[in-house]
Order: structure tokens, then C-alpha cells, then sequence
């Protein structure tokens, strides 16, 4: 039986994890769910890990929960609600933050279907691209009557609008990659067979530069979505104070001054 997380490290320190369940269009089971936050939890800690590609195998990316009854183990003496929540608490609501909250950056590679759930691990990343033939797709609502969840109810609003998140949540439609890169869901959507070397190029560019400070302008980014403009201007004000002494920003600057590439692996 194949493993159901495949991870590879690159000289270059990126690291791909591929979900591995094709038959199942990569559905999450436990065995899946955990052992994915188990690989991010290993590049966080993994200090020749230097960021992340996340992709699927087969002809999906994810196609979101596994419902089969075995695919979770049974809670006795509890609802469906009871348990669906315990899932969630122990398994996909830990691998959305692991994603999100990642110290190292990372590149969703959405090379086929993202259903359900795997719409909002598509987006967990910080840069999302897709290949022509993916698409995107919620049917929380429509097929089951129950709301978006792993990320998606918050990340579509924030990245599309309320109008085009509540017309793809409560009718189920596809939404082509071509069209979610003009929504502004996604950063790039690329032929088919270019997604996997367009994706190690970007993870290549992020492992090259200065991490720490690339995740940071990540969360500034977050903290936007919350925060008033002065709120946020304090905030920029208290990062810049925090990464002035952070010595890739000195190299950064030595760099600028010599007229050459900075080399941010030696010090970040």
C-alpha cells in the first residue's frame, strides 16, 4: 500500500508533499490529514527546508473530506455533529493553520479538481497556481447544506468579494482556473504540463530569498483584513522594528550598496 503523503527534498531546499491517494481524488482520510500536517510540521523544523510545494496526484488536488464511514474512526455515544467537530479540531483545522501559519513559504501546485475542503487547502499557501485544466468547486452548500469549511468561508470572501463567494458556495458551479486567476483567487494559471516546473521555479525563487522576511510580509498582508489603516500602520511600525535586526535585512543592504545579488541562504 502506497503511503498516503509523498515528500521530496530538493537540493535547492525546496520540499514538494504530494496528497497520495489518486484513487479517491486524493479525498481526506486520517491517515492522509494527519500525515500531511505531520510533513509541514517536519519543514517547519527542518532547517535545510527553505519552502514548500504542495500538489496532488493523479488527476485532482483534493477533492476535500473523505465521507466514507472508515475513513475516520468511529466516536461512539456522539452525534454526527459531535464527531464531525472532533475530526475537525484534531485533523483539518490543524493542517489549514500548519499551511497558513507555515514559518517557511509555500506554493499550492492545484493540478486538478480542489472540491470542498480542498479549496480551502488550495489557498492555505501563500502563492497559488493551477494548471488550465483544474477547477475549483464548493458543494457544502447545494449537495449537503452545511457551510464551507477548512479555511474556505473565510479565504473566499477575503480574496473574491461576498457576491462571488456566496454565488460559488450556495450553487456548486465550477469555477475554471482561467477564470479564478482573473477573480484574483490565484496567482498564475499555467498549461497542464508546465504547472510542476513553474511551481519548483517560484518555490526556487522563495528558497532563494529571505524567508523570514517573505512570511512576514505574508502576515502583514493577514493582519490587513482586520485592521483599520492606523492599526495597521502601528503594525507595519512594529514589524519594521522586529526585522531591522534580523541580518538578512544588513545583507540585503550590503548587497544594494556593492551592486551585487544578495545571498540570504547564509543568513536566514
Amino acid at each position: 500500500m502506497s503511503a498516503p503523503v509523498l515528500k521530496d527534498l530538493a537540493d535547492n531546499g525546496v520540499l514538494t508533499i504530494t496528497l497520495n491517494r489518486p484513487e479517491v481524488l486524493n479525498s481526506l482520510d486520517e491517515s492522509l490529514t494527519l500525515g500531511l500536517v505531520d510533513a509541514m510540521h517536519e519543514a517547519k523544523t527542518d532547517s535545510t527546508v527553505r519552502a514548500v510545494v504542495i500538489t496532488g496526484a493523479g488527476r485532482a488536488f483534493c477533492a476535500g473530506a473523505d465521507l466514507n464511514a472508515r475513513s475516520w474512526p468511529a466516536v461512539n455515544g456522539v452525534s454526527a455533529g459531535e464527531a464531525t467537530a472532533a475530526n475537525m479540531e484534531r485533523g483539518f483545522n490543524p493542517l489549514v493553520k500548519a499551511v497558513a501559519q507555515s514559518t517557511k513559504p509555500v506554493v499550492t501546485a492545484i493540478n486538478g479538481i480542489a472540491a470542498g475542503g480542498g479549496v480551502g487547502l488550495a489557498l492555505a499557501g501563500d502563492i497559488a497556481i493551477a494548471a488550465q485544466s483544474a477547477k475549483f468547486k464548493l458543494l457544502f452548500g447545494p449537495n449537503l447544506g452545511i457551510i464551507p469549511d477548512m479555511g474556505a468561508s473565510w479565504f473566499l470572501p477575503n480574496l473574491v468579494g461576498r457576491a462571488r463567494a456566496n454565488g460559488l458556495a450556495l450553487l456548486g458551479d465550477n469555477l475554471p482556473a482561467s477564470d479564478a486567476k482573473t477573480w484574483g483567487l490565484i496567482w498564475d494559471c499555467v498549461p497542464d504540463e508546465h504547472l510542476m516546473a513553474t511551481a519548483q521555479s517560484l518555490a526556487g525563487r522563495l528558497a532563494d530569498g529571505p524567508t523570514a522576511g517573505l512570511k512576514a510580509v505574508v502576515k502583514a498582508h493577514d493582519r490587513a483584513f482586520s485592521n483599520t489603516l492606523s492599526e495597521q500602520l502601528e503594525y507595519e511600525k512594529d514589524t519594521q522594528r522586529m526585522l531591522f535586526d534580523f541580518p538578512h535585512v544588513s545583507e540585503g543592504i550590503r548587497a544594494f550598496i556593492e551592486k551585487r545579488k544578495p545571498n540570504f541562504r547564509d543568513v536566514s
